[in-house]
């Protein structure tokens, strides 16, 4: 038999992403104070404006953080979204709105680059004008400007002259991670990343953020659209139904997802069946290595990510798993999808699944392949990471009635490991249940989760046939 087993291994912590190092750098700007009243829209014009740059480096307690929120904030528990609101001014240039369009796309690298924010803004007290905001961490003087945003600008003789446009920032203007970061304590971590399954946002809270849980789960529903659902789990998958119990943080108490994955759409209920959406490439890449007429044996089904897209393919599918919920799920979307006359589907333990009905129809497709001059091919999918390689030693007893078989089945077989080598590590565990060696018939694919408190994910592929003698 060929094997392919998924293992894992932890993200080091020394290695960040990009979002994550621009997080961690606070970029800031000086400014001098300048009295104007702060109303959305007006804007304060200083004629020797390279002062303010002198200004500011005279005076450095007025460094500010434009987007920072303001300090009242910290430590609210409760989202209040009018203490948000901030007055900040920014750089902008005066153009004649015929020419905007002409210098839009030369200075857009000078531009301010901001969600929720115009680049272009009218002049209240002249029609024939509009103000460009420009970034602040960029633009602080006409003195500013590169060689190519100069020459434009003489090109087309707008006046280098800065002008401050003031007006106030809301709740809407600033980033998740900004909000959160204003609203923890200082030097706490952020989490605003989530898994999305459907309209729900299933997120992974630590401790020190509990006590913020609430609001934590608003501004993640606020920040992005189609979410109306944000739940915390709040124990580990740690039963035979791979499910966990979880707490709504905001939104709607509707736990029914409905996902679209690799073209294909599926209904289940979130509190009841286990569901990653992490692993839809790699449910992808394992669907791709099928073609018509394989057979399919999916042990640990779920409610059918492997199966369906199989019998798409028009596979022969038989889908198995033990939780009644799963089951039920499987054979909703079998039918939602079509391909129920495709798939055989079982409510069975996976070894009981493996030695019985597997074992039979095997038997089966033995005969059926040595009639056949064009063979297919047999593929066993064991998706259940924390418990799959356990159940190899069923394959000890499955051919062990069976005359030598020319086309031995391809099994998947998932696993976490948190070795240095997990290779190694899933490949010695295989070879335990299976009572023979693997060495030298195996290939292995990592992957890893970019979830620091979860394993890493890797893909082990066993290549050469096995000797049925060795079962």
């Amino acid at each position: 038999m060929r094997f392919l087993v998924f293992s894992t291994k932890t993200w080091p912590r020394a290695i960040l992403g990009t979002s994550a190092k621009k997080l961690a750098q606070k970029q800031r700007h000086y400014f001098a104070p300048i009295k104007s009243w702060y109303f959305p829209g007006q804007w304060v014009s200083k004629h020797n404006i390279s002062e303010l740059d002198t200004m500011s480096v005279q005076n450095p307690e007025e460094e500010i953080d434009l987007y920072l929120p303001p300090a009242a904030v910290r430590g609210i528990t409760q989202l209040n979204k009018e203490l948000f609101q901030k007055n900040i001014t920014l750089p902008a240039l005066k153009v004649r709105k015929d020419l905007i369009n002409k210098i839009m796309k030369p200075l857009k690298n000078v531009a301010i680059k901001r969600h929720g924010l115009k680049r272009v803004v009218e002049d209240s007290e002249d029609e024939m004008y509009r103000f460009l905001l420009l970034d602040p961490n960029t633009i602080s003087c006409s003195e500013s400007f590169g060689a190519l945003e100069s020459a434009i600008l003489k090109k087309y003789n707008v006046d280098c002259q800065i002008h401050m446009y003031s007006f106030i920032m809301t709740y809407e203007h600033f980033k998740p991670e900004e909000i959160l970061k204003a609203v923890l304590p200082a030097g706490q971590d952020v989490t605003t990343g989530f898994s999305r399954v459907g309209h729900i946002a299933h997120m992974n809270l630590r401790d020190h953020q509990l006590p913020y849980k609430h609001l934590i789960g608003q501004v993640i529903m606020d920040k992005n659209p189609g979410i109306t659902s944000v739940v915390n789990k709040i124990n580990i998958i740690d039963n035979t139904y791979r499910n966990f119990q979880m707490e709504i943080l905001a939104g709607e108490d509707n736990m029914i997802a409905k996902v679209k994955e690799n073209n294909i759409t599926y209904e289940f209920d979130f509190t009841k069946v286990y569901w990653n959406p992490r692993l839809s490439t790699e449910r992808g890449r394992i669907v791709d290595l099928l073609k018509a007429g394989d057979v399919v044996y999916d042990v640990f089904a779920g409610v059918g990510p492997f199966a369906i897209p199989a019998a798409k393919k028009n596979c022969k599918v038989m889908a198995n798993d033990l939780n009644p919920e799963s089951y039920k799920w499987l054979i909703h979307n079998c039918k939602m999808n079509k391909v129920d006359k495709k798939i055989q589907t079982f409510n069975l333990d996976g070894r009981d699944f493996i030695m019985g009905p597997v074992k039979v129809d095997l038997a089966k497709q033995a005969e059926a392949f040595s009639l056949k001059e064009n063979r297919t091919s047999i593929h066993i999918i064991m998706n259940l990471p924390g418990l799959a390689i356990e159940f190899l030693d069923a394959f000890r007893q499955l051919l062990e009635e069976q005359g030598q078989i020319d086309a031995l089945p391809t099994v998947h077989c998932y696993s976490f490991s948190k070795c240095d080598e997990p290779a190694k590590d899933i490949q010695r565990r295989a070879e335990h249940f299976l009572r023979t060696t693997l060495e030298g018939r195996c290939s292995i694919h990592l992957t890893i989760l970019k979830n620091q408190r979860q394993n890493a994910s890797g893909l082990m592929r066993f290549l050469p046939a096995m000797d049925q003698s060795d079962l």
